[in-house]
């Protein structure tokens, strides 16, 4: 199985990528708050505690935002303990922040494999990671009052996969952009522009293709750096789209 991620980073591209950062334009936002210098669990979590909990506090069913968190459990036989987690998630205080961390530590269960599984009885973020996560969600909150409304939030690619790229789900659309979720310190690479282009021409062959056809960017927001990043598809340039749409993801016509 291959990943759009793997599949991205996997791909040999020129110089600056097939889509340089510099393409798009660059928006920063300031809310007046510096972020604490120092988080005590591994970044992924913190990234994928900031995107969930963001899905739930703009009213997607906590359920639904917790997909691979639950199918993760179920692998590992701890659907109780889950959903014990879960019914504690409904807002960004202190108990629902820990227990959205704890439930992104079964994600690899899901995505991945058991064998990378590590209790998550051991994650326990401090205060300054959970002050840090709850800063990053009201950045995604309000950025969402700026340049939502949201049309669909993570969402796979069903109908589009091939044999080379089998797996990939995409974070959120509004009506007119497809919006990828990033909590690095660093700002998008190479690899992230693939990536989202990818998402974007898999959209269009997906079942969601009605979605994707009425889109004219694609975008990045970074809570942690509170930047936001865009490019207009029409400036991609077709011959591109054709290359990484039959060398990259594997389409034929």
């Amino acid at each position: 199985m291959t990943s759009v991620t793997s599949r991205a980073k996997g791909t040999e591209q020129p110089r600056g990528g097939y889509i340089p950062l510099k393409r798009f334009k660059i928006t920063k936002l300031d809310d007046g708050i510096i972020l604490n210098p120092k988080e005590n669990i591994h970044s992924s979590s913190v990234g994928m505690a900031v995107d969930y909990l963001t899905r739930v506090n703009i009213g997607t069913d906590a359920e639904s935002v917790f997909f691979a968190s639950l199918r993760g459990a179920a692998n590992i036989h701890e659907t109780a303990e889950a959903m014990e987690l879960l019914n504690d998630v409904n807002s960004i205080d202190d108990q629902s922040i820990i227990n959205a961390c704890k439930l992104s530590g079964y994600d690899v269960c899901y995505r991945a494999s058991r064998a990378l599984y590590k209790p998550v009885e051991g994650i326990n973020p401090d205060e300054d990671t959970i002050e840090n996560i709850r800063t990053m969600v009201k950045r995604g909150i309000t950025f969402f009052e700026k340049y939502g409304p949201i049309v669909l939030d993570g969402f796979t690619f069903d109908g589009a996969y091939t044999d080379i790229v089998t797996t990939g789900d995409g974070d959120f659309l509004t009506e007119s952009t497809l919006w990828d979720f990033k909590v690095s310190v660093s700002k998008p690479n190479k690899n992230h522009t693939l990536q989202i282009l990818m998402y974007y021409l898999m959209g269009l062959r997906s079942v969601h293709k009605a979605e994707f056809e009425n889109l004219d960017s694609l975008g990045f927001f970074n809570p942690r750096l509170n930047h936001v990043y865009l490019l207009e598809v029409e400036n991609i340039g077709m011959d591109l789209i054709d290359k990484i749409s039959k060398e990259v993801i594997g389409y034929s016509d």
